[in-house]
């Protein structure tokens, strides 16, 4: 019997959760409503994303796992077993692209040693559309996640980055909203007043801001971000 194949199905950001095929590619919405297993960070969300997609869609009929943070590994190996049986999957994250910034890649992982196919479909991701907008450099750049929450910790790794873009490149991390105010001080603190900061906020919403300044430029007229989803991309370039 051949195995079926993992598709990685990129989900909307911003605004536009509430029309999903103006980001959706009307391929990747045949594949989506054709699969009837799933492997998702949030069910609820999931299902109506999918009633979105096609009101009819058969949620009734349709088999869901939970992948999340709170997912422990040995749970995982069953997530595979449609895949093993002949029938497709499809991985979907809470927001974005799957596999970008969330527990993805570990289903993922265990894809590859078992020869299923993992096949990734087009989709907006706010870590590279935040890139693209920035003006800072596309050819060499590294996605950091999230910073430390321990501030010491925190002051030290944005310390390690300034360093990082004095060597050239973008560095690229996020917070999570409620924090992000707080982030932005201790960037604005421990900075080289020199460093160029894009701060992309709300991407995809009509809220949607895109700035890059260097740190003492930004320190003249800093934004509140509030709880504005935000991507941060430091660089020299």
């Amino acid at each position: 019997m051949n195995k079926g194949s993992l598709y990685m199905i990129p989900t909307t950001i911003g605004d536009v959760k509430d029309n999903p095929k103006d980001q959706i590619a009307p391929s990747n919405l045949i594949t989506t409503i054709g699969l009837s297993h799933f492997i998702v960070e949030n069910i609820k969300t999931t299902r109506r994303f999918l009633r979105q997609l096609d009101p009819k869609f058969d949620i009734d009929n349709s088999f869901f796992s939970i992948l999340n943070k709170h997912t422990k590994l040995n749970e995982l190996n069953n997530f595979l077993q449609p895949c093993r049986e002949g029938k497709n999957i499809g991985l979907i994250s809470e927001a974005g692209c799957p596999g970008i910034a969330d527990p993805g890649a570990s289903i993922v992982s265990i894809a590859h040693k078992e020869d299923i196919r993992v096949i990734p479909l087009i989709g907006p991701s706010s870590i590279f559309m935040a890139l693209m907008a920035s003006g800072l450099s596309g050819q060499n750049f590294c996605f950091h996640g999230y910073l430390p929450i321990d501030k010491s910790l925190r002051i030290k790794k944005i310390k390690q980055l300034s360093s990082f873009c004095i060597k050239g490149g973008s560095q690229i991390f996020m917070e999570t909203p409620f924090r992000n105010d707080a982030l932005l001080t201790d960037l604005l603190i421990n900075l080289n007043e020199d460093i160029k900061l894009c701060i992309a906020a709300n991407i995809s919403s009509d809220s949607e801001v895109i700035k890059t300044l260097s740190v003492k430029e930004w320190k003249k007229d800093r934004p509140k971000l509030n709880k504005k989803p935000s991507i941060f991309i430091l660089g020299n370039d």
